[in-house]
């Protein structure tokens, strides 16, 4: 199976799942926009328990189930790409955390089709 090293970007997120922008989850909100940019692709993750800048936590447990679960939206692309999103993030959160990092992206791919 051939494999692909490059760098790349890694773009992170930190929201909570009542996070709104324009009527909409703000997590659905920030994929379609990555979506729209034809970025490789995005990922949220929900956290079982954290907090934030408020320092109230929230927590996924039965006794004390939060509606507000910590959110991670996870990118991972071009610098040129995660650059283009990073102006819309601006607009859209009122709120959370948003990281960049270097990673080295190992992409396994398929063989290719046998003639």
């Amino acid at each position: 199976m051939p494999k692909i090293a490059s760098k790349a970007k890694r773009l992170r997120i930190y929201i909570g799942e009542a996070d709104h922008w324009k009527r909409r989850s703000l997590y659905h909100a920030i994929v379609e926009k990555a979506k729209e940019l034809d970025m490789a692709g995005a990922t949220v993750f929900r956290g079982l328990m954290g907090y934030g800048a408020n320092s109230r936590i929230h927590t996924a447990t039965i006794l004390d189930l939060s509606s507000d679960l910590p959110l991670l939206v996870e990118i991972i692309d071009s610098e040129e790409y995660i650059a283009r999103l990073l102006p819309y993030l601006d607009e859209m959160l009122s709120e959370g955390l948003v990281t960049v990092d270097d990673v080295e992206v190992i992409k396994y791919g398929r063989k290719p089709p046998k003639r």
